[in-house]
């Protein structure tokens, strides 16, 4: 091939030629002229900032004879050979296609061997963190305990994708974007060793445009030339890269502070006629606020002669707008940038985004609000405030002075309701019944022993609703929860969530499905009395406890028997008031007989009133 981009042609061959990469090309070299060659180094950053350059760079210094303060000489046969990649000890390979095991295998497997022609046998492994997770396993036991005379030199624009086993056992080198200033003393050079004539200005659009590569910042002045018949003019760079001139920016920057919308969009439309790109105006724009903030901030942070624009016209921009209005320029334009992202009309988001820049710091009535008042606002809001906080200092000493007057009670209206209603506390005997029908006393204790592990695989929220309760009955398929607070019973009633995650956990704690059924405290001897009535004291009931008591033990049916040795009975259940006197004694003896086979005679206790 006759022609040879730029970018390879000038590729740097000695670490003096690295741009703007001084603190990496020290470290590489002091490491080569005092022998402390490591076995493996990462060289990581953004593209086009002179990794994989710097990596044949080093493997010619490590293997160069004629090397001087650590740069190779690049005219002996090893250093040639290894410039034109004709030398077998100096394997470079692209892990974006060889990223599998077996490629990996076998580096290892030919790393054993002992360099034919160098010193050293160098790996440069590019964009590793393409591997996949077994490659990087068979490439670490090689970095653990690598063979003598061998280097591997990892380059990649994604260091974070790389396991942390790989960085731990190589020696990082982070390379940082290049600054335009550096791309344009570059370019300058090269330029002038082609002898070819250009502007200045052009070269600074195409030092932004690279955004911190050198190799970019060669391929758009390699564009320049081929557009511009080997020369590089300011308008053709423009065109090239899509930004647009100073003075058109300045010209709608003057509009849109002066709330001239419609004159703005005129200007904004002209620049897309032009073939500008919109996510380059933007990009230009921001850049362009960000110079004026900087000047206005202080004059020596910025490089006048970079930006292209002259001295004076920073002093006229900095008196159109503050700085609070510079920064919602800015913002609203990173807005703007994110939704164009993805949008197929961008002219209409740069329409939008005209109209609210020209609207920047207007008030209601269309009028600037400088700074002077701002002030003034701040002032009046201050001493409003001072005056109400007299006003109230006042009304507390008048209260103060008069403490029988203040403290009198305020009488409700008999006809006047409460300001907040509490919910009613309803509860589902439906669901509680059959726990009870069922209840033991041993799966109560059961129940409360397990009552702290189940708390402890609940979240800390469930965990702090459920401290104010506690089981109060158990069986085999359910357990009965007593809260202290209605309204605390109430909001774990209506917590579906806290009921799906009680039953889970006691599922895992007992291996038994168990329903969870709350009640509040202050209802539960109701409950429990009523229970007793009903399915301990009817005639029938009775004859059935008779038929059940002479039956063998073996045959006796589980729905009374183990009833409720779950309940805790804080007091024995009283008889229905409308019965006979003459029953009364009847009655309590055999309440007390049945309260003694459903909670056991140990728990009973019978007091005379």
């Amino acid at each position: 091939m006759s022609y040879q981009a730029l970018y390879r042609v000038w590729r740097p061959q000695r670490f003096d030629d690295l741009v703007g990469q001084q603190i990496v090309t020290r470290t590489l070299k002091n490491a080569i002229i005092t022998h402390q060659i490591s076995h493996a180094y990462l060289f990581a950053g953004p593209r086009g900032t002179g990794k994989t350059s710097a990596a044949k760079i080093f493997a010619k210094a490590v293997n160069c004879h004629y090397s001087k303060d650590g740069e190779p000489c690049n005219e002996c046969d090893i250093c040639k050979a290894i410039t034109n990649g004709q030398l077998n000890d100096v394997i470079e390979i692209d892990a974006a296609s060889n990223n599998g095991v077996e490629e990996i295998r076998d580096i290892r497997d030919k790393a054993k061997y002992a360099p034919t022609q160098a010193d050293y046998k160098v790996y440069i492994i590019d964009e590793v963190h393409m591997l996949s997770t077994g490659a990087f396993n068979a490439l670490l036991k090689t970095l653990e305990e690598p063979p003598a005379n061998v280097i591997f030199i990892l380059a990649t624009t994604e260091p974070h994708k790389i396991p942390l086993t790989i960085i731990s056992r190589v020696q990082r080198f982070d390379f940082h974007r290049i600054s335009a200033q550096d791309a344009f003393d570059r370019m300058k050079f090269i330029l002038d060793q082609k002898k070819v004539t250009y502007d200045e200005k052009a070269l600074w659009v195409i030092a932004n445009a690279a955004e911190g590569g050198m190799r970019d910042a060669l391929s758009i002045l390699d564009q320049v030339l081929s557009f511009s018949d080997n020369e590089v003019k300011l308008d053709d760079a423009l065109l090239v890269t899509g930004s647009v001139t100073k003075q058109l920016l300045k010209k709608y920057f003057l509009e849109v502070c002066k709330h001239e919308g419609a004159t703005a969009l005129d200007t904004m439309k002209d620049i897309l006629a032009e073939g500008k790109d919109g996510q380059r105006f933007i990009e230009d724009l921001i850049s362009f606020i960000r110079d004026i903030l900087l000047y206005q901030e202080s004059p020596s942070l910025i490089s006048v002669e970079s930006t292209g624009l002259k001295k004076e016209d920073f002093e006229e921009l900095i008196q159109l707008a503050s700085s609070e209005t510079l920064y919602q320029m800015i913002d609203e334009l990173n807005n703007i940038q994110e939704e164009m992202r993805f949008t197929t009309h961008p002219d209409v988001y740069l329409e939008v985004l005209t109209i609210k820049l020209a609207q920047v710091n207007r008030n209601g009535n269309g009028q600037l609000t400088d700074q002077s008042t701002v002030d003034i606002s701040k002032n009046e809001t201050i001493e409003k405030l001072q005056q109400e906080v007299q006003q109230l200092q006042q009304t507390v000493k008048q209260l103060q002075s008069s403490p029988a007057r203040a403290s009198r009670p305020v009488s409700r209206s008999q006809n006047e309701q409460p300001r907040v209603q509490q919910k009613k506390v309803q509860v589902n005997l439906n669901k509680v019944y059959p726990v009870l029908e069922n209840a033991t006393r041993q799966d109560l204790i059961n129940v409360r022993e397990l009552w702290g592990d189940m708390l402890n695989l609940l979240s800390v929220p469930q965990r702090s609703l459920l401290h104010v309760s506690q089981p109060v009955a158990a069986s085999a398929v359910g357990i009965i929860v007593a809260f202290d607070y209605p309204f605390l019973f109430q909001q774990a009633a209506d917590d579906t969530t806290l009921l799906k995650n009680m039953e889970d956990a006691l599922q895992r704690l007992t291996g038994n499905e168990r329903q969870v059924v709350f009640v509040p405290k202050d209802k539960w001897p109701k409950i429990r009395q009523d229970f007793i009535r009903d399915h301990g004291f009817s005639k029938k009931q009775k004859e059935t406890k008779v038929s059940e008591q002479a039956q063998p033990a073996a045959a006796k049916t589980t729905s009374q028997t183990q009833a409720a040795s779950a309940i805790s009975p804080e007091e024995p259940p009283l008889p229905p008031e409308d019965e006979a006197p003459a029953e009364q004694e009847t009655v309590q003896d055999n309440q007390v007989a049945t309260a003694q086979k459903l909670f056991g005679s140990d728990i009973v206790k019978i007091e005379d009133n």
